[in-house]
């Protein structure tokens, strides 16, 4: 490429990345290492539409969003997340769903020596398939194993790699033999930016009804903390109300005074036996309102009477 040709593909690049920052109001930081140029093609292909992807050098993006920031001081706020190997995904859709359509394009792949694990590696009890003349290879690797049939068998789960350290060499190639991928990659979401506002990918998880959990128990907390200080505010007073009738309603309990409320708890405590009366009625009358109907009936029918046969013998369950 010569000198013109590549002042003018930076030009285009520079025009093409502040056309997308004043198009679409939101859109995510995101890493982009160990992504290949297929896997790459891939996730467009799945964004088409809906999302736009740009990757570039760190150098260029920087300098055209200074060039741009008297229009758009906003952008000054992606400034500091511009290291490393990342990249920009624009949209004007959903961010959750975007983002799900992000995560979903991972591949499979096999641990290389050197690279850093992203998650903890275990392989279970199981028989490998090879010979025994590969037994001093586990050994190295304090794996215990046994023969069995003529192959090597692991005797228990091995805990090979722990997430964030460096793959060994050994570690690789136990695990390319056991043709075991432990490891997937795609992009991952660093930070969203949404008109004007940088923040985690995790606060996308939060949703109305969690936002009203946790409003909830707030409120919870202040009610509790403040009936048992004594103070009153707008969380404990219906609080504080009801427990002062139920007060109220013991007082006049126990003497003579009477009141609206009070009343059904005087006269449940002079006789008892009226509730119970009323409480067995609609119980009563829900079972006759609800007929069987032909074969049912009959069964139903047929399994009283055997009931009533085995009270007629006289018998208890544990005599």
């Amino acid at each position: 490429m010569s000198r013109e040709d590549k002042t003018a593909w930076k030009a285009k690049y520079f025009v093409k990345l502040v056309q997308m920052v004043d198009e679409y109001p939101k859109c995510f930081i995101v890493g982009v290492d160990n992504v290949g140029s297929k896997q790459m093609m891939l996730i467009r292909h799945s964004l088409r539409n809906q999302a736009e992807l740009l990757m570039g050098k760190n150098t260029m993006i920087r300098k055209a969003i200074r060039g741009h920031l008297e229009q758009n001081p906003h952008l000054e706020k992606l400034m500091p997340y511009i290291k490393g190997n990342v990249g920009f995904v624009f949209t004007r859709e959903d961010l959750v769903e975007i983002r799900s359509k992000i995560l979903a394009n991972r591949v499979q792949a096999p641990a290389r020596a050197g690279a850093i694990a992203p998650l903890d590696v275990k392989i279970p009890p199981q028989n490998t398939g090879l010979g025994p003349e590969k037994t001093s290879f586990f050994q190295a690797l304090s794996i215990p194993t046994k023969i069995s049939k003529g192959t090597i068998e692991i005797l228990n789960e091995i805990h090979l790699i722990k997430k964030g350290d460096k793959v060994g060499a050994s570690e690789a190639t136990l695990l390319n033999m056991l043709n075991i991928s432990p490891f997937s990659y795609g992009l991952i979401i660093q930070k969203v930016y949404d008109s004007g506002t940088i923040f985690d990918p995790s606060i996308l998880d939060i949703t109305p009804a969690s936002l009203r959990a946790k409003f909830i128990k707030g409120v919870s907390n202040i009610a509790s903390v403040s009936l048992a200080i004594g103070y009153p505010t707008l969380a404990s007073a219906p609080h504080s109300l009801v427990n002062g009738l139920k007060n109220l309603i013991a007082v006049a309990c126990e003497t003579d005074i009477t009141f609206k409320a009070a009343e059904m708890a005087k006269e449940y405590l002079k006789d008892p036996s009226k509730f119970a009366a009323a409480a067995s009625t609609p119980a009563a009358s829900s079972g006759a309102s609800s007929p069987k109907k032909g074969g049912d009936a009959k069964k139903e029918e047929k399994k009283e009477e055997s009931e009533e046969e085995d009270d007629d013998m006289g018998f208890g369950l544990f005599d």
